[in-house]
């Protein structure tokens, strides 16, 4: 158990500490989520909602592990990081071990498919859809199945929020709120023609109808 909750700066911190993917795959859109943005996302999920501690959350395409970890750190009940990329997973098991939370997290090698049940919140920083069509699609669905409340980091753009609140709609939950935030990825690929390309991006936080039956 964590004895003393980080606050924010702090916690930014220590998700810098996280080791990133050494050889991320387009095809997965694997972009490491930067320590700042994981930090605003988690305070927002755990200051603003209270929806971290005491409460069973599950990062979906979870990367190398910083909402994960970052939401062990926050007390979190039980957390549960998933990802198809077993290099991905192995570096996530290390990074937690590095943070002393590996108790509190397990970690899955697996496509969305094999998590089941029902989980308090889901986390996720999904594929763009940008290199595979639908991609994003399938993390809101199956966020949408298997999370009573889920924060979910998409690309900005009347378009794609259109598609967004669409596809949400369609599974009756309801988006409570929207925070705009600014992506910075770093020169990851050989096609990245710059240093740091800037992304606009969208923090949805939705309710489902399972916890607003609550």
């Amino acid at each position: 158990m964590v004895s003393q909750l980080p606050n924010r700066r702090q916690l930014e911190t220590a998700l810098e500490q996280i080791s990133p993917h050494p050889s991320p795959k387009i095809q997965l859109e694997q972009y490491t989520i930067p320590s700042q943005i994981a930090a605003e996302i988690l305070f927002i999920a755990a200051g603003l909602h209270n929806d971290i501690k005491e409460k069973s959350v599950v990062d979906l395409g979870c990367g190398t592990g910083r909402l994960s970890i970052g939401a062990a750190l926050l007390d979190a009940r039980e957390v549960i990081g998933i990802d198809i990329d077993p290099i991905a997973i192995q570096i996530a098991r290390h990074n937690s071990e590095k943070m002393n939370v590996r108790e509190k997290i397990q970690w899955i090698i697996s496509s969305l498919d094999a998590l089941k049940g029902r989980f308090d919140t889901i986390l996720q920083n999904p594929p763009f859809g940008v290199r595979r069509k639908g991609a994003d699609r399938v993390f809101i669905q199956k966020a949408l199945k298997t999370g009573d409340v889920i924060y979910s980091l998409h690309k900005s753009g009347e378009r794609n929020r259109e598609f967004i609140k669409s596809l949400i709609s369609n599974y009756r939950a309801t988006i409570t709120d929207l925070y705009q935030m600014t992506l910075t990825i770093p020169h990851t690929f050989r096609f990245h023609a710059q240093r740091r390309h800037v992304v606009p991006v969208d923090l949805y936080r939705v309710v489902t109808g399972a916890a607003e039956k609550q």
